[in-house]
């Protein structure tokens, strides 16, 4: 008899998870997907057009508060836990609460859910959101160019609009990125890699995805975003671990996974991290790991026109994800405006909307805004919060231009950082050794 599953995730991990295993899969019914974190994916459904000959209506998609009535309902036999950057707590608090329902609780593995490449593959991947793994790949990048290999990056899914549609995007222009109707956390992925001239794919059927790097490149990246393990079969990984949130790496699913199953970790920001807390994260990774290569690296700022903020009353607006999935308070700009000596201006009486809610739901939120732009009316909001505000300038933490995609009626600054290595043996010594041939 089939098992009756219902997957929960948040619009990555739990598709991407349905294609690999259970999309042709006779021995399961998938009933549900439930959905948390991303605004607008509840009340939906997995296409028809994507989930196979198996579900020709489609999938309904539900909120995760739904969960215990719908395993009761439809009387549920397993259900998947399938999306990320998840403490141990939590994800045994899901498990509990499962369980006392009646089903299986599966966490599934590497095994069951990889898709192998016909080309050399290497995955950047990070035990939290905001560890420095977008820098890292652009890094990444750069090396294997410079050793004449061309390069297609593949980013870890962030679907939110028509999951047909998306299936499969390609991005080499800033008009792809209208063109596929990003959202802000999407173009603060793809925007950095279409200005170093590089390609990256990205979607929800992801095999499809691969077939198609395949075609245009030396070697596929796999840059896996939400700390998540990567979708592909990898010949080499790096993880990034981050000594700002020392023990991270022993306490949040599936980030320990991905420590343990690295083949370099980088210790990034170590600037920024008390020593105490670099040599803890070191001992912890040693210990579950001692195989890996570890790196020391900073992830210096650069700031635009740093004199225009010195001393003046600004605004600060960050990456979004970082602060909320990732649970910072501060992020680059922050950093950026405090070492120009700015005085930082609280955001929170100015805030509008969802971004006023946003403080509510994400309580570290305090002397900075998150650049939250998942629908347009998100995007009006982070606006109006922006420009109403009493301030001299805004600094901005994105990696993208905020100013393009938003009307900012202030002077704006804009806040850069890459990765830098400290001693050796560096990224380049080692991708050399694994990919030079």
């Amino acid at each position: 008899m089939k098992r009756n599953v219902i997957i929960m995730g948040a619009a990555g991990r739990d598709f991407h998870n349905f294609n690999v295993f259970f999309r042709d899969n006779k021995d399961y019914n998938v009933v549900a997907f439930t959905a948390t974190q991303i605004p607008n994916i509840d009340d939906r459904k997995y296409p028809k057009e994507l989930s196979g000959h198996l579900y020709p209506q489609g999938i309904p998609i539900y909120e995760e508060k739904e969960l215990p009535e719908l395993i009761e309902k439809n009387n549920i036999d397993v259900v998947v836990f399938a999306y990320s950057d998840q403490p141990y707590q939590v994800v045994m608090n899901k498990s509990a609460l499962v369980n006392a329902c009646g089903p299986d609780f599966w966490l599934m593995g590497y095994n069951n859910t990889i898709v192998k490449s016909t080309k050399p593959l290497l995955s950047v991947c990070a035990v939290r959101t905001g560890c420095g793994k977008s820098q890292t790949s652009r890094e990444v990048v750069r090396i294997l160019n410079r050793m004449g290999k061309k390069v297609a990056a593949i980013r870890h899914p962030m679907p939110y609009g028509d999951l047909a549609k998306q299936a499969v995007q390609r991005f080499a222009t800033l008009e792809d990125l209208k063109k596929h109707e990003c959202t802000i956390e999407e173009m603060e992925e793809y925007e950095p890699y279409i200005a170093m001239g590089a390609v990256i794919f990205a979607g929800v059927d992801y095999e499809a995805i691969l077939r198609e790097a395949e075609k245009e490149a030396d070697v596929i990246l796999w840059d896996g975003g939400n700390n998540d393990m990567p979708f592909y079969k990898s010949d080499y990984q790096i993880t990034i671990v981050d000594p700002t949130r020392p023990f991270d790496e022993i306490s949040y699913y599936p980030g320990e996974v991905n420590v343990r199953m690295a083949d370099c970790i980088i210790i990034n920001k170590e600037e920024t991290a008390d020593l105490e807390d670099v040599i803890d994260v070191r001992d912890n990774c040693r210990e579950i790991n001692p195989n890996a290569v570890i790196i020391d690296a900073t992830s210096p700022l650069s700031i635009e026109n740093p004199d225009s903020i010195r001393g003046k009353r600004v605004l600060v607006v960050e990456d979004g994800p970082t602060l909320t999935h990732g649970e910072m308070d501060i992020g680059a700009g922050y950093l950026a405006a405090k070492k120009c000596g700015a005085e930082i201006i609280d955001p929170k009486p100015y805030a509008v909307g969802s971004i006023k809610a946003a403080y509510e739901k994400y309580p570290q939120l305090d002397q900075i805004v998150p650049a939250l732009g998942y629908y347009e009316e998100q995007l009006r909001e982070l606006e109006e919060t922006i420009n109403s505000a009493d301030c001299d300038a805004v600094v901005i933490g994105t990696p993208i231009d905020l100013s393009r995609i938003i009307n900012i009626k202030k002077p704006a600054i804009r806040i850069g950082y890459e990765l830098q290595e400290i001693g050796h043996p560096t990224l380049e010594d080692l991708l050399k050794v694994k990919f030079g041939k």
